[in-house]
């Protein structure tokens, strides 16, 4: 089964605009060729008019498509060029051919994007449209805390008037981000970043400083590969840049973190020669501040916390956006990063103040200190990363995936488990009453037994084949 979510909402946008213009474009054609020639089409006023036209038919045409049917909501929001906070809001929905479609509908400006207003946004344009949040089945947002909080977010106030329009987690949204940031609650944690952020300005801003930085890995990766410790070949040792850490640039704080580690030798180096040979007393201050500081305790245990922390989480990140991901395998990766967090927890700081320790050359730390960084910042940063996951990988929303991905036709529906089935349609009443769940017994093991003897079935590999067929 595919990602739940596969395009962005830009995406949708465009490929909306490209239907509406080739459903049209022969009488556009026909309109401009027969034109008279003082023809004002290009006036903006004119253009605005046809793009209003045009949006408001391809609206009317999305909900008379929908007509009664049950749908889903797909909502991010985002500021403006004219730094106004805005939601694009898209539907997903199964059409009359059996093709699931996601059609952008509109852009709307919000007063801002708390939970309550994008919520009362969502139900201004629902009334304009005549669509019932009863017919909501589903909602999907990225991992900001406005959409997805746990009790006063967008997914919960919507939960809280139809309890069965579950939420499911983008997977298209890059889940290393949404960890990092709640790491950051921590201030400890956010001072290593902000640190970080300085430390690369300092040695990467300059081609001088660059290029000394550059020299002096070299130097050390000569004298390794003199003494035997490293190994030689073809495309090993090859020369580690700089990277910047961002906020919205993803998978880089982890590759920045490792760089840094591995860097952090020339880093010294480099630190100290800016501030013996710094141009101006300033340049020579910061870089004095920054090499204390990147010598610090401090500095280098949650360097190496975020390290481990993140090196897990950045496998399960990257494994939930492949396209080729099924949600089984998906699911069940989520519950093993969760034990190896829960296992890094219970047994894993003990071995990371020991390998620090021996990075910063002390050989013990104070009763008092080890408390700070055992129960106060180790337990307390995995803690929220478990608690993180938890909320976005619920029972239910997993348990519901789960059963979903027993109608996948792939292997000649392998995946297939009747009694998950069963339990899959309890999750909607509504759709299903009492009487109708009694007959799915018989006439699952009807169907599986057709699905699996019709060769017109044998070639379909995803759900979304299968509906259409």
């Amino acid at each position: 089964m595919m990602n739940p979510r596969n395009q962005t909402v830009k995406e949708i946008f465009l490929h909306s605009c490209i239907f509406l213009l080739n459903t049209m474009k022969p009488s556009i054609v026909f309109v401009l060729k027969n034109a008279p020639s003082n023809l004002k089409l290009t006036a903006h006023d004119i253009q605005n008019d046809i793009i209003s036209d045009a949006a408001h038919e391809t609206t009317k045409a999305i909900i008379n498509e929908l007509g009664d049917d049950l749908f889903v909501i797909l909502v991010d929001e985002s500021r403006d060029v004219s730094n106004k906070e805005q939601m694009a809001l898209v539907l997903r929905y199964m059409n009359n051919r059996g093709c699931i479609v996601e059609c952008f509908l509109a852009i709307v400006h919000v007063s801002d994007t708390t939970a309550l207003s994008l919520k009362e946004a969502i139900e201004s344009m629902f009334s304009k449209h005549e669509l019932s949040l009863s017919r909501l089945r589903g909602q999907g947002y990225d991992g900001a805390s406005n959409m997805h909080g746990e009790f006063n977010g967008l997914k919960s106030l919507i939960l809280k008037e139809n309890e069965f329009a579950f939420y499911i987690y983008c997977f298209a949204h890059q889940l290393q981000l949404t960890l990092v940031e709640v790491a950051k609650n921590e201030d400890s944690i956010a001072s290593l970043f902000q640190n970080v952020g300085c430390l690369l300005n300092v040695v990467g801003a300059s081609c001088k400083r660059y290029d000394i930085l550059r020299k002096i890995q070299a130097y050390i990766v000569i004298e390794a590969l003199k003494n035997d410790e490293l190994a030689s070949g073809k495309c090993l040792n090859q020369e580690i840049s700089l990277k910047c850490v961002g906020d919205t640039r993803w998978g880089l704080h982890y590759g920045t973190l490792l760089n840094l580690i591995i860097l952090f030798p020339s880093m010294i180096d480099v630190l100290e020669n800016v501030g013996e040979n710094g141009l101006n007393s300033e340049q020579r201050v910061e870089a004095q501040f920054l090499l204390q500081m990147l010598q610090s305790f401090d500095f280098i245990f949650n360097l190496h916390l975020m390290r481990n922390v993140l090196g897990i989480t950045n496998e399960l990140s990257k494994s939930l956006q492949r396209k080729d991901q099924d949600i089984i395998n998906a699911m069940e990766l989520v519950k093993i990063f969760k034990q190896r967090l829960q296992m890094m927890r219970d047994d894993g700081c003990d071995l990371l103040l020991h390998e620090i320790l021996s990075l910063s050359q002390r050989k013990v730390v104070d009763v008092s200190n080890l408390h700070h960084y055992q129960v106060e910042l180790f337990n307390v940063v995995i803690d929220r990363q478990l608690q993180e996951l938890n909320n976005r990988f619920t029972e239910i929303n997993t348990e519901l995936l789960l059963c979903a991905a027993c109608l996948s036709p792939s292997d000649s529906f392998s995946a297939f488990n009747k009694e998950k089935l069963i339990r899959f349609a309890l999750f909607y009443p509504f759709e299903f009453l009492v009487v109708d769940v009694m007959g799915l017994d018989n006439q699952l093991e009807t169907y599986i037994i057709d699905m699996r003897s019709n060769p017109e079935f044998s070639s379909i590999k995803e759900i979304g084949q299968l509906t259409e067929k």
